[in-house]
């Protein structure tokens, strides 16, 4: 039976392998294609789970997950977000793009403000039930 990502609450997201299992592979080509960008030559790159586990550090969403989850499932939330953001149309392949090209070799920086951005659109609007 499929599952309807669209209503999945956070902590569900983070946690979700399949999530993380494509949002591993988007986060490599979604940073190789912006250092691709910004050295004018393609560039194929595997961001690591240190990266991955700073940006959710600077983001807050470290905050989110149990205290003791390690290194590899930290970078795995991170990267279950933000493939998730894509899929539901919460931010798009271009503005990905734009921020990372913003932050150039600072993957971590780039990272983080991407998650930052993401968790603050999924957050209720005042007023919602």
């Amino acid at each position: 039976m499929r599952r309807d990502p669209s209503i999945k609450d956070l902590n569900s997201i983070l946690l979700d392998k399949d999530l993380a299992k494509l949002g591993d592979s988007y986060v490599n080509f979604l940073y190789s294609m912006a250092l691709t960008m910004i050295h004018g030559v393609p560039k194929g790159v595997r961001v690591s789970d240190r990266i991955l586990a700073q940006a959710a550090k600077e983001s807050g969403l470290r905050d989110l997950l149990p205290k003791r989850t390690p290194r590899g499932k930290v970078a795995d939330a991170m990267e279950s977000l933000i493939v998730y953001s894509l899929i539901m149309g919460h931010m798009g392949f271009r503005e990905m793009i734009h921020i990372l090209t913003e932050t150039g070799d600072l993957p971590d920086e780039g990272f983080a403000k991407m998650a930052k951005e993401i968790l603050r659109r999924l957050e209720p609007s005042e007023g919602s039930c």
